[in-house]
């Protein structure tokens, strides 16, 4: 028998939990149904799932990819939400749902506040 080969070594700490990091963000995509919302939805929540310290986790992301881990969070909730939008006929309170909103004013403000317009006139196109 012989030793399983390492697909990733990463040269250190700090780009290995980034990948893990990066690799289980990845996974809570696509959303499936508009009944069962995000399971992981801020930094402390893939810390947890890690089972690294937040700020041991925001420091690592930070200095692999040059970006914070809620911008990473924040652009992949954005992508699900334009993908919702255009895919599915989910009104915004379920696609507010699914993504982890407990209102649908909080979905609405957040994506103005990333896209500039609100979900509405990004589905319509307007």
């Amino acid at each position: 028998m012989q030793p399983a080969v390492a697909y990733f070594d990463p040269p250190n700490a700090a780009s290995r939990i980034a990948k893990l990091f990066l690799s289980l963000l990845e996974r809570q995509f696509p959303v499936d149904s508009a009944q069962s919302p995000l399971k992981l939805k801020k930094a402390g929540d893939y810390a947890e799932k890690l089972a690294v310290h937040v700020n041991h986790l925001n420091a690592a992301v930070q200095e692999i990819t040059g970006k914070t881990t809620t911008a990473h969070i924040n652009e992949g909730i954005i992508a699900e939400a334009k993908s919702l939008l255009i895919h599915t006929d989910w009104n915004a309170a379920e696609i507010a749902f699914s993504l982890g909103f407990e209102y649908a004013s909080y979905f609405n403000n957040f994506f103005k506040k990333h896209t500039g317009i609100t979900p509405m006139k990004f589905r319509t196109g307007n």
